[in-house]
């Protein structure tokens, strides 16, 4: 037989797959910023300096007018910063770029244009399956701000307004204790010759450690309760001291909660924070301690927890306060606006530089987690599986 006349071995005269490079385009983005409509809502996505910084950069904001005065961001401010402000909500719905902090309403949907980028929290324990069935028919494609991942694996959005909850319920707790709002008239200082307030944590995550710095701050002798050592040994080294660590052993958690103040709740399950404090466990706390349950929003880990509102934030059981605000960081508007704000710029230039949402997602796979919508297609696993919708996978939908 022969020998073969070719210069080339048989794999290299197979045809070959060539990728081609996806080239960067920088594109202007046109946000439209609407005003929050749900219940108690205070906060705005962006901060007139984030505004500033967008427009300075060619891009358009347009938002709604008195969007930002929840968290006293005047019209005028956001004016001078380059905005467009106007009075017609659904000029701003018409935007091609929607940013909201609270998921939008079905009616608010019907306003948006197909194809438009919709960037907000999603929620996913309070939503309808209706919710999703008429993002799909407007084909929308849709970021859930508290799924985006950073290049840690952390989720900033979630850290941020967490640190802002943590730190806040220490805050609240000196509120209820003062005389003024009918508390046993306790000092969150540590005074000479006083005994310290005792304050129990229970949880050693984000909230955890952020209401234990800001007690510790204060003078408050802390004991935080897990059943993850590796989260208690994180805190105490956050925080650099020692503390009074334990899990949860119901043994010591009672005699905790007996002796102590304040009790802060911020367990956090999969579909539900699990009940660790009983009825039975909250009727041996002292008369006018106070029960800050920030895990209330995903069920609440104290059994005697109900849901309330910033107007009656409080209710007595057996003789003990109780805090139940589910949205505790729109109590600071301001400043968790600013936080919020912090996060989505730069994700905001980044699309713009990559040249659009579909380009961005390609090269960041912290923002690719926080996609659940593609051009109306569920991308979500765990939205599918929640509300028994057919999911595809985002890999094969972007390349």
């Amino acid at each position: 037989m022969s020998k073969s006349l070719s210069p080339f071995t048989k794999a290299q005269l197979l045809p070959q797959e060539e990728t081609l490079e996806v080239y960067k385009k920088k594109g202007d983005l046109f946000i439209g910023i609407p005003k929050e409509t749900h219940f108690q809502e205070k906060r705005v996505c962006l901060t007139p300096d984030a505004v500033s910084a967008l427009v300075s950069n060619g891009h358009r904001v347009m938002i709604e007018s008195g969007a930002g005065e929840g968290a006293n961001f005047k019209d005028k401010t956001y004016s001078e910063a380059g905005a467009e402000v106007t009075n017609d909500t659904a000029k701003v719905f018409s935007c091609p770029i929607i940013l909201k902090v609270e998921p939008p309403s079905i009616d608010e949907i019907k306003l948006i244009n197909p194809q438009t980028l919709l960037i907000s929290a999603l929620q996913l324990k309070t939503q309808s399956k209706k919710y999703f069935e008429t993002l799909a028919a407007k084909r929308i494609t849709a970021l859930a701000f508290e799924f985006i991942k950073d290049d840690d694996g952390a989720y900033p959005a979630v850290r941020s307004l967490s640190e802002i909850a943590g730190t806040a319920s220490i805050l609240i707790a000196s509120e209820l204790l003062s005389n003024v709002n009918g508390g046993n008239g306790l000092m969150f200082g540590n005074i000479s010759g006083v005994p310290p307030t005792e304050v129990v944590i229970i949880g050693a995550g984000t909230v955890g450690e952020f209401a234990a710095r800001s007690a510790i701050g204060l003078g408050a002798n802390v004991k935080i309760f897990d059943n993850s050592i590796t989260k208690l040994r994180c805190v105490q080294s956050n925080l650099g001291r020692t503390l009074y660590t334990s899990t949860l052993q119901p043994k010591n958690l009672v005699k905790a909660l007996k002796r102590c103040d304040v009790a802060i709740g911020a367990v956090r399950g999969k579909n539900r924070s699990p009940i660790v404090v009983t009825e039975a466990m909250v009727n041996t706390m002292k008369s006018g301690a106070v029960v800050i349950d920030v895990s209330i929003d995903m069920g609440g880990c104290f059994e005697t927890s109900e849901v309330t509102n910033h107007d009656k934030p409080t209710f007595e059981h057996n003789g003990v306060i109780h805090y139940c605000v589910p949205n505790i960081p729109a109590r600071y508007s301001r400043s968790a606006s600013v936080s919020i704000s912090n996060i989505f710029t730069p994700y905001l230039l980044k699309i713009a530089e990559d040249g659009g949402i579909e380009n961005a997602i390609r090269f960041d796979r912290g923002l690719k987690n926080g996609l659940y919508f593609y051009h109306g297609i569920l991308t979500n696993k765990s939205v599918a599986d929640w509300f028994d919708l057919d999911c595809s996978d985002v890999n094969l939908l972007i390349f």
